[in-house]
């Protein structure tokens, strides 16, 4: 046992495939490395207690309950750069830095594969049905490919472009958006194909490494997610914006209703540009991203 455990993760964001990807179409997400969270475990005069509401302390006992420590005297600290419920895998980062904070402490190896299934169960008790979407990309070094009951693949980001994510300062609301979609039943099939096509060809322009295709399937992309109603009034503000100072494309990213948007531009001096506009026009916070 040490006398601190420090576990480290990352965040992530999505660029494609938002609501179809529940429907069985690709979704794309990419790992944020430079958006981190740090977890430090420290003894404590008390056995920490369980909270299920709080997917930290629930990421701590499913750690505990794997090493098979009962009643463990810990307590933790916690420093994240990652906003919540802004789409950004808040609660899967935390995770996967609690967990690995944990076994730090114990001095015990971990594999990539438990605390993967670790990261799932405290997923599970935070979101009831993930996808496993969150907790792959804030586990993995590269961009992320998923389909529904296919499963996951990686792909290869290397574009010589920028990603400016804005937060628009309003949570997102994944579950009331979800059941928005449902609720439309039919009239939302002929937007969820679309959506994935667009993300079939947003996955072609990237390979091509065609950024002003990738930008009109982002922006197409925003403009049916509008029309399922899952965007909002200040994304579809923020979208505009970016859109006005030479994005190549912007778009809601996450379950929506809030959340952040994202804008792909060609240079560096383009995008703290946009990320300036954006935040002079209600962005609570700007991040830069090199593709």
């Amino acid at each position: 046992m040490k006398s601190i455990g420090i576990g480290k993760s990352h965040s992530k964001i999505i660029l494609m495939g938002e609501h179809s990807v529940v429907y069985g179409f690709p979704a794309i997400a990419l790992p944020l490395k430079n958006i981190e969270v740090t977890c430090q475990l420290t003894p404590a005069d008390q056995p920490l207690k369980m909270t299920i509401a709080d997917p930290l302390v629930t990421a701590i006992f499913a750690a505990l309950e794997y090493l098979e420590i009962p009643q463990a005297q810990v307590q933790y600290k916690i420093t994240s750069s990652v906003p919540q419920r802004r789409g950004m895998g808040s609660s899967a980062a935390v995770a996967i830095a609690a967990i690995r904070s944990v076994f730090d402490y114990y001095d015990k190896p971990l594999d990539n594969q438990t605390l993967e299934m670790l990261v799932n169960q405290a997923e599970i008790i935070a979101h009831t049905n993930p996808s496993g979407l969150d907790a792959k990309t804030c586990l993995s070094d590269e961009a992320i490919k998923f389909i529904r009951n296919i499963g996951f693949s990686t792909l290869e980001v290397d574009l010589d472009a920028y990603l400016v994510i804005a937060d628009t300062g309003i949570h997102g609301h994944t579950r009331e958006a979800v059941e928005k979609v449902e609720a439309q039943e039919e009239k939302a099939l002929p937007l969820l194909h679309g959506l994935g096509q667009l993300a079939d060809a947003f996955e072609e322009a990237m390979a091509d490494k065609n950024l002003e295709r990738m930008g009109q399937a982002m922006n197409h992309a925003h403009d049916l997610l509008d029309e399922l109603g899952v965007s909002s009034l200040q994304a579809n503000h923020l979208v505009q914006v970016a859109r006005d100072h030479q994005a190549l494309g912007a778009k809601m990213s996450g379950g929506g209703l809030g959340g952040c948007i994202i804008a792909l531009v060609e240079t560096k001096e383009e995008a703290e540009h946009v990320a300036q506009q954006l935040e002079k026009e209600g962005a609570l916070n700007t991040w830069i991203e090199n593709l």
